[in-house]
């Protein structure tokens, strides 16, 4: 399969550089070419997204600035999405939304959010998104659900963008990647994380056997528009090396599997320069992966490989 994609690709930022401050490794990451500064939305780690994003869009003028992803337990949709459109206007249509149905047991743990089970919180976010897209909308928006009522409420400020930003939902279960296929724009076809965090079962789901199966569901769920979505990646490992042997050797005990597959993983990308982007090329003709989100603190090491790929 040969996806028209151009190939993007994205920063994982969950705190600032070394030695840097959060204003300047913006402005350095969109130096080095990325197309997008994604910013989590964990408990534990970063800062809060609304802010970042928000702060990031004030010192920059071209990178997209991007959450990965929004959990929608965590917010009304009604008080995000005047949040989400106010980014988009500030930086000028810049803003692509990621959300997702909560995977992080820790999160729900420790701030007390009840984790309800996975169909509900899939249920929930369907309607978040919903009620995101309605909101973003021309005229009032009435929306009546299981777990959001809207009613004559016209969204303020409406966004940059006409109809509102691209969206970007990720999964790895049928229902979530069919829903995706459906409606977003940008899909992350990701691992599917039952135990409510990162273990070995949720390595050996993102095997290339797996993922086969994961874009059939998204190519359900998509019908004709498959063509027109970009299939994003999250990066779990990644690692610029003339040694990708060894590295896969060490990965494999944790994925359970051999280094060959370890390396054939989309969610692992691993090699010297010309090794990634043959790699890359693989994906993108495989699966259709074409959006690539690197890990923020390997954004200097593969700065060369993004400029090679985008032509920047």
């Amino acid at each position: 399969m040969s996806h028209p994609r151009r190939f993007r690709f994205g920063v994982d930022l969950h705190q600032p550089f070394e030695g840097s401050s959060w204003l300047d490794t913006v402005r350095e990451v969109e130096g080095l070419g990325y197309s997008t500064l994604f910013v989590p939305d964990h408990f534990d780690e970063g800062f809060g997204p609304i802010t970042a994003l928000a702060m990031a869009a004030a010192v920059t003028t071209t990178i997209n600035l991007g959450t990965l992803v929004l959990d929608c337990d965590f917010r009304h949709p009604a008080v995000l999405a005047r949040e989400l459109a106010s980014i988009d206007v500030l930086s000028e249509g810049r803003l692509e939304v990621g959300i997702g149905a909560g995977w992080k047991r820790l999160d729900y743990e420790r701030s007390g959010i009840a984790m309800d089970p996975p169909k509900v919180r899939v249920d929930r976010m369907i309607e978040h998104a919903q009620v995101l897209k309605g909101l973003f909308a021309d005229g009032p928006f009435t929306f009546a659900g299981t777990h959001y009522s809207i009613t004559d409420l016209d969204g303020t400020p409406k966004p940059h963008r006409p109809g509102g930003p691209p969206f970007l939902i990720g999964g790895g279960a049928p229902r979530v990647l069919r829903f995706a296929g459906a409606v977003a724009d940008i899909v992350g076809v990701n691992a599917s994380i039952h135990s409510g965090e990162v273990d070995t079962a949720a390595a050996q789901d993102s095997l290339p056997e797996r993922i086969d199966e994961k874009v059939r569901w998204l190519q359900e769920g998509a019908g004709e528009r498959f063509d027109d979505l970009e299939i994003n990646a999250w990066l779990a490992v990644a690692e610029v090396t003339e040694t990708s042997g060894e590295l896969a050797e060490v990965l494999a005990t944790v994925f359970a599997t051999d280094p060959a597959s370890v390396l054939a993983s989309p969610l692992s990308l691993v090699g010297a320069p010309t090794e990634i982007g043959e790699r890359l090329l693989e994906r993108r003709e495989r699966w259709g992966y074409s959006y690539t989100v690197v890990p923020g603190d390997k954004a200097s090491d593969f700065a060369p490989i993004v400029a090679k790929l985008t032509g920047a």
